[in-house]
């Protein structure tokens, strides 16, 4: 394929995917598979890979992150992003009402507050240029490629107007918010506070590919300054930035405050089942010359108010502080108190996090407490009301799961186990050594990993590779068949590719991503273990502090040993490649169909690490397709081109013959 050809492609290309992931994060209504999807993206990747003088702004391949950045430069707003007047009683809403009403006759404009961070995105002949915060309303802050990672937001429009400037709410959804303090939890970090500033956080990375992992998302609720087009409502408005691709704010138009007032209630009763937190709703005049009339303060808006629900929270007594071990050792507290419904469930509880936070609360058990639920979702313990006179609860200087001691770093807020063969961590460490990301061993999951540790049959991860038929088979409801597919998935995860061993192993901060940065840096594991913290300080995107994680774990003698058994049962310490072979350089492979036993992303690790080519299209340039079941168009493509078609046995024999 040409330049010209790849350019054409290209712009194809980049309009399907904008289509798919407007259907997808916009809609919520896909309309094509992940394999197919993925598959537009690699062929995306490889023309900007031949010809990388074609990459655009609004390229899909963006949106992954990955700039890195020492600041934040200001950006002045042209337009003020100024705030709106709180109102806390419909006593208010009906004053406001009046006020205006003295003005003009208004039609109202009721919409949930989302309540996330507030952004500008500036678009220029209609392509995505800039994006920054609101600041203090008149200075923000330059964040435009960490908003290129939100995949809600169009890189570019239908409309190519002179300049469109609009004004959204960026938020962290609920069940994100919650995966990410799980994790925290689990790394004993002290996690974030609620969605809200999650969601700011994350937009403040420096890294955006940190930013792209965070599953943030946008609503679009005002236009801020517009060229090229006149519009006379809110409500027209609305309707315009969503034909052209923007996740709109939901709203509805109210001729009274009877109905206004009305639509108030029912998104309070709606609000626990939104997948964002909402803090209140927004009341704004729908017709833009009226606000004209009505005008504005120093500071806000007469023609708009916004009404703040009062947080739900009640009062009950702390029963018992449970101390949880995580997977890294680190000590939880767990508040067990009388139980209580909150955001339509009933709780009884609720973390407590850490000993500084405890420290900061003064709760001890008998104390009356102040829970809520943060991001309508997490229980949390708000503050004391009453309290005993007892001693704030401590930690234990010895792990509750198997007696050994702790400590607390002057790092971190975290009390931690420091026997790696405490118990509680082992559960939770094999089933992070076994989870998708790490060694994907389909069928060991939380209750198979239960088993195999009350057995007594896995007192570490390596005891994995030890198992054999008899002894699955001696478990509850383990027969022959399920036993045999069980020690299947754990061999073929002995050809994993040795970035997911090196995540497999555990080490408090390192992440996949950061395992295959390591990986790729100092190419086998021998040579990460071996190296010094300033070897790893050295490299972009470590500091200090995982440098010494990963110094540390090494040291340790009974990781050392661990390793060592995974050598001797097989495991990969290296790439292929950097091992030598590099049977595969200069040859590309295109993947149709449903293969027999391999995925597509490991048949996909499996080339890439012998030195070839995974391309998402058949062309003259392709060597081999590896079709399985159901190959489609692709092999269709294939016969007509004479590119040679091979089964996975095949691909298989190429790589290990």
């Amino acid at each position: 394929m040409n330049r010209t050809e790849a350019e054409k492609r290209l712009n194809e290309l980049y309009t399907i995917i904008e289509k798919h992931n407007y259907n997808y994060y916009v809609l919520d209504a896909p309309t094509v598979e992940d394999d197919e999807y993925d598959a537009l993206m690699r062929e995306v990747k490889e023309l900007e890979g031949q010809y990388p003088e074609l990459v655009t702004d609004y390229s899909p391949t963006r949106r992954v992150g990955g700039f890195a950045l020492s600041t934040f430069e200001k950006v002045t707003h042209t337009v003020q992003m100024g705030s709106l007047q709180d109102v806390f009683s419909e006593e208010e809403l009906y004053a406001f009402d009046t006020r205006v009403r003295a003005e003009v006759e208004p039609l109202y404009s009721v919409e949930p507050k989302i309540d996330g961070l507030s952004v500008s995105l500036e678009y220029r002949d209609g392509i995505f240029v800039r994006g920054s915060t609101r600041g203090d309303g008149f200075v923000g802050e330059d964040i435009t490629e960490n908003l290129r990672t939100i995949k809600s937001i169009p890189m570019r429009l239908p409309d190519k107007l002179p300049f469109l400037e609009v004004r959204g709410e960026v938020y962290m959804p609920r069940g994100s918010f919650a995966s990410l303090v799980a994790q925290q939890e689990e790394n004993g970090e002290t996690p974030a506070k609620n969605p809200r500033n999650a969601a700011a956080g994350s937009l403040r990375q420096k890294d955006s590919s940190v930013t792209a992992k965070r599953s943030l998302d946008i609503f679009i609720f005002n236009i801020q300054q517009v060229e090229g087009r006149e519009f006379t409502s809110h409500g027209e408005t609305l309707d315009y930035l969503k034909e052209q691709g923007f996740r709109t704010v939901g709203h509805k138009l109210c001729k009274t405050m009877d109905e206004a007032v009305s639509r108030i209630r029912e998104i309070g009763e709606e609000k626990h089942g939104y997948a964002y937190d909402t803090d209140g709703a927004v009341i704004k005049v729908d017709s833009l010359a009226q606000r004209d009339i009505i005008g504005s303060t120093s500071k806000v808006p007469k023609w708009a108010v916004a009404f703040k629900y009062p947080p739900e929270e009640k009062e009950t007594v702390l029963r018992e502080i449970e101390v949880n071990v995580g997977r890294t050792g680190a000590l939880t507290p767990v508040a067990i108190f009388d139980p209580v419904l909150l955001a339509g469930t009933t709780v009884s509880r609720a973390s407590l996090h850490n000993q500084d936070i405890m420290d900061k609360l003064g709760v001890a058990v008998g104390d009356t407490i102040a829970v809520r639920k943060a991001g309508e979702i997490i229980p949390e313990v708000v503050r004391v009301v009453k309290h005993i006179g007892g001693d704030v609860f401590r930690l234990p200087d010895k792990c509750p799961v198997c007696g050994h001691t702790t400590e607390k770093s002057e790092e971190e807020a975290a009390v931690r186990c420091i026997n790696p063969n405490c118990p509680a961590q082992l559960l939770r460490s094999i089933e992070h050594f076994a989870s998708r990301d790490a060694m994907n061993i389909e069928g060991l999951g939380e209750a198979a990993v239960k088993l195999l540790c009350d057995s007594g049959l896995v007192h570490s991860s390596s005891d994995i590779y030890t198992l054999n038929m008899q002894d699955i088979m001696s478990l509850p409801g383990y027969k022959e068949k399920s036993a045999s597919n069980l020690l299947k998935a754990i061999e073929k995860s002995k050809e994993n590719q040795p970035d997911r061993l090196l995540y497999a192993l555990g080490i408090r901060g390192i992440g996949r991503r950061s395992a295959e940065l390591l990986m790729k840096k100092f190419g086998d594991i021998d040579a990460v273990m071996n190296a010094s913290e300033e070897d790893i300080v050295a490299m972009d995107s470590f500091g200090d502090v995982l440098a010494r994680n990963v110094a540390n774990a090494f040291a340790d003698g009974e990781m050392r040993a661990l390793i060592e058994r995974f050598r001797s049962f097989g495991l990969k310490f290296g790439y292929d490649k950097a091992a030598g072979s590099d049977k595969f350089a200069g040859l590309t492979f295109v993947l149709t169909g449903t293969l027999p036993t391999l995925k597509r992303e490991q048949a996909k690790e499996m080339i890439e690490s012998m030195g070839g080519k995974c391309s998402g299209s058949v062309s003259k340039k392709t060597n081999y397709v590896v079709a399985g079941e159901a190959a489609g168009s692709k092999l269709t493509k294939a016969e007509e081109l004479g590119v040679k078609v091979i089964s996975e046995t095949e691909l298989l024999e190429m790589i290990n013959g």
